[in-house]
């Protein structure tokens, strides 16, 4: 019986010292990679944001979130017969009146565009003790929303429900808040991304720079999720915030139309990672790569034929009622919630 219990410790020895072995690995990772992550993912970008000049005659809004803070908007009326109405999502920064530059083509041609700063940034009240990021989180998300119960509330609303456009950050929150919202009917993002598939990649190259012993291809895709879920999570703690999944967002978008603008030379959130996002959404949907853009540059590079296509876009998506299976337009009823 002795000489049974010693061989079967001998058989177990390899498993036990491999179970030793992956648990230093982890130990290690854990101590020697997550903080120096957690300060890198929270980095802010060193981006140039727009900023505008306020419109004659724009009506300028005040409007509460949830929690009852104020937030600031302009709500800027098309030419002629109203067409339809536009959310803009600002990119990380930027202050509302940057809607114009991008929203131009849409006011010549009969939209109404509605833009406002989500708390912490811009002339909006601040969180105490919240520092926003570039990352999209819960906050961000929560002021969306408000933003769009604010359109349902107006006197003029649409009831045929609203567009989405939105640059960055502000497409990602965007997004999120549309995913579960009737009220948005067709969306457009520049520059969207999601802070899990952008991550992960990122941080197989940061392994082999911050702990040189732990070889970047000895990590399976499915541990380095892990790692990204526990820098989220700490992340959030620190600040006060959960991160939102764009990525699980933007597939409960199926069924609306869905245009996704990213400039093919981005450096920050790279064209693979805006397509493992695109794949990610339901049809329809379109992606346009901009040669020689780079991140929220599209606009810049591209000019007229952004601006055309972004138009199109909502002429055809927006510009009418809902149809109905036989194709007709269908009554003008209100969305309900």
């Amino acid at each position: 019986m002795l000489l049974f219990w010693v061989g079967l410790g001998v058989i177990h020895l390899p498993l036990v010292g491999l179970a030793g072995l992956l648990a230093f690995a982890h130990w290690r990772v854990m101590t020697a990679y997550i903080p120096p992550v957690i300060r890198m993912f929270q980095e802010k970008p060193l981006f140039i944001t727009p900023r505008g000049q306020p419109v004659e005659g724009a009506e300028s809004v005040t409007f509460r979130n949830a929690e009852g803070l104020a937030l600031q908007g302009c709500y800027l009326k098309g030419a002629g017969t109203r067409r339809g109405v536009v959310l803009f999502g600002l990119e990380f920064g930027s202050d509302r009146w940057s809607c114009v530059g991008y929203c131009e083509q849409l006011l010549a041609a009969g939209f109404d565009v509605f833009a406002f700063e989500p708390r912490n940034q811009g002339g909006s009240e601040a969180m105490p003790g919240y520092d926003p990021m570039q990352w999209v989180t819960d906050h961000e998300v929560a002021d969306f929303r408000a933003a769009l119960k604010y359109l349902q509330s107006r006197s003029d609303a649409d009831q045929r429900g609203v567009g989405l456009f939105g640059i960055s950050k502000g497409a990602g929150a965007g997004v999120v808040a549309a995913a579960d919202d009737p009220l948005v009917r067709c969306v457009i993002t520049d520059g969207l991304f999601s802070s899990g598939l952008t991550i992960v990649p990122y941080m197989r190259q940061w392994v082999s720079i911050l702990t040189k012993k732990i070889q970047p291809a000895l990590l399976p895709q499915w541990y380095l999720r892990h790692l990204a879920r526990v820098t989220f999570r700490r992340v959030g703690q620190e600040r006060g915030c959960r991160l939102s999944s764009v990525a699980d967002a933007i597939e409960r978008l199926a069924g609306r139309p869905l245009l996704m603008i990213h400039g093919e030379q981005d450096t920050y959130i790279k064209p693979e990672m805006a397509r493992a996002l695109f794949d990610r959404a339901g049809e329809p949907k379109e992606l346009w790569l901009v040669p020689g853009a780079k991140h929220n540059q599209a606009l810049h590079v591209a000019g007229p034929a952004y601006r055309q296509k972004v138009l199109s876009f909502f002429e055809e998506h927006l510009a009418t009622g809902p149809r109905t299976a036989e194709g007709t337009e269908a009554p003008h009823a209100a969305v309900s919630f």
